[in-house]
C-alpha cells in the first residue's frame, strides 16, 4: 500500500467539493455549503489562485486532501498557512494520511521561512483535538473566532462612507 501527496490540478473542483461536502456532513455542517464546484474551480485554477490544495491518494484512489491559504502575521511580520480544511475519507483513516498531509504543510512552511501553521477544530471534535496535540500543536483557548457573514456582512458594508 502507498500514499502520494500531489498539489491538485484543473479537472479536480469536483473531488476537492466532494471531499469539501464531505467534511461539511462530518462537522453537521452540510446546510451551510454554498460552495459549488464552478466556485472551486475558479478558486484553486483561476487567473490569479489564493488557495491552494494537496490531495492524498491512497494506491491512486483519492483518500483526503489538505485546503489551504498564506495568512500574515503583524506581529512576527511574517506569512504563515491557514488550513481550511483537513479531511481524510472514513474509509483511509488510521493509515497516516492526515498527519503525512500536515507534515507536506509543515514542510512547506520550513522550506519558505513562513512561521506558522494555523488551523480551528470544532470543540466537540476529541480524536482531532487529541490528534493535534500529539504532534505539538497547542490549541489557543484564548481567542475567540469571530464570523461576519450574510446579512450582518451587507448590512455593515451598506453604512461604509
Amino acid at each position: 500500500m502507498s500514499l502520494t501527496i500531489r498539489p491538485a490540478v484543473p479537472g479536480d473542483a469536483p473531488l476537492v467539493h466532494g471531499f469539501v461536502r464531505e467534511l461539511a456532513d462530518y462537522e453537521k455542517l452540510l446546510h451551510e455549503v454554498e460552495a459549488t464546484e464552478a466556485d472551486m474551480n475558479a478558486a484553486l485554477f483561476g487567473e490569479t489562485p489564493r488557495v491552494f490544495c494537496d490531495i492524498a491518494e491512497w494506491d491512486g484512489v483519492p483518500a483526503g486532501q489538505a485546503l489551504w491559504f498564506y495568512s500574515f502575521s503583524t506581529f512576527s511580520g511574517r506569512h504563515g498557512i491557514y488550513l481550511e480544511d483537513l479531511y481524510v475519507s472514513p474509509a483511509y483513516r488510521g493509515r497516516g494520511i492526515g498527519k503525512a498531509l500536515l507534515q507536506r504543510l509543515a514542510k512547506r512552511c520550513v522550506d519558505e521561512g513562513l512561521r506558522r501553521l494555523t488551523w480551528e477544530v470544532l470543540d466537540w471534535n476529541a480524536p482531532s483535538i487529541a490528534f493535534y496535540h500529539s504532534i505539538g500543536a497547542v490549541s489557543r483557548n484564548e481567542w475567540i473566532s469571530n464570523r461576519l457573514s450574510g446579512d450582518a456582512l451587507q448590512r455593515l458594508a451598506s453604512s461604509a462612507p
